[in-house]
């Protein structure tokens, strides 16, 4: 068969795959927009309509090694924002305190899920997880040495241990997004939590959740700048939340 071409001498056949390439590489989604097996994204919550609910009650990580957590929206790491905001950073990391072996902290699944995408960062390994009670609800985890095998598609417990934060050269950090009616919002992972597992927070002398995130207010009124991914400047807000230590 002859192959078609362009007046410039493209083949259809390049600039296709081209096309492809490009609609890949231009993809801004840091990475959680896969598409969920099962049709699980054509499942949506409003979160504007019904409010937030509480119902994580496992916490990921073990929170006895960590000494502060970085607050939502602040201008730590990077630039990992939604379809509603820009230039902030909409998720936590979770610092741990000085000695401690950073490869041996155990890395939980926060809710009963499947398991909707799984691949290699530049350091471990991505863990993305829709709840079995809330599926339009879908937590990232980053950074995981993998203790077993996981592939999309896999049923996880709450509480079932995925792995080990990967080291020292980054910090662990969890992301939670929600699939609404207008899009994908991220939203922190403090507003998920229950009471219960709150408690815990308010023990190493968090007094509020939102003592852990910078409102979208807040953040609008002292506006990052980025270049890229990455923050070109800081804004005048603490982004950090330091724990009491361990009683």
């Amino acid at each position: 068969m002859k192959k078609v071409a362009f007046p410039n001498g493209v083949p259809l056949f390049l600039l296709q795959s081209v096309i492809i390439l490009l609609l890949v590489a231009c993809d801004g989604s840091n990475g959680d927009t896969g598409v969920n097996p099962g049709g699980v994204d054509d499942v949506t919550y409003d979160v504007d309509a019904n409010g937030i609910p509480r119902f994580v009650e496992t916490d990921y990580i073990d929170l006895g090694s960590i000494y502060r957590i970085s607050r939502f929206r602040s201008a730590e790491g990077h630039d990992y924002s939604d379809e509603f905001e820009s230039c902030r950073s909409m998720k936590h990391y979770y610092n741990p305190q000085t000695g401690t072996d950073w490869a041996q902290i155990p890395i939980y699944s926060p809710v009963s899920g499947r398991v909707v995408r799984v691949f290699e960062e530049w350091a471990g390994t991505q863990v993305q997880i829709t709840s079995d009670d809330y599926p339009a609800f879908r937590f990232v985890i980053f950074h995981i040495d993998l203790g077993a095998s996981l592939e999309e598609g896999d049923q996880v417990a709450a509480g079932q241990q995925l792995g080990t934060h990967i080291g020292s050269q980054t910090m662990s950090d969890i992301a939670v997004a929600v699939n609404t009616p207008d899009g994908r919002k991220r939203i922190s992972y403090f507003e998920v939590m229950s009471d219960g597992l709150f408690q815990q927070y308010q023990d190493r002398g968090v007094a509020a959740r939102s003592d852990l995130i910078i409102s979208k207010d807040e953040r609008d009124a002292d506006p990052l700048t980025c270049d890229g991914e990455s923050f070109t400047s800081d804004g005048s807000i603490e982004g950090w939340v330091y724990l009491n230590p361990v009683p």
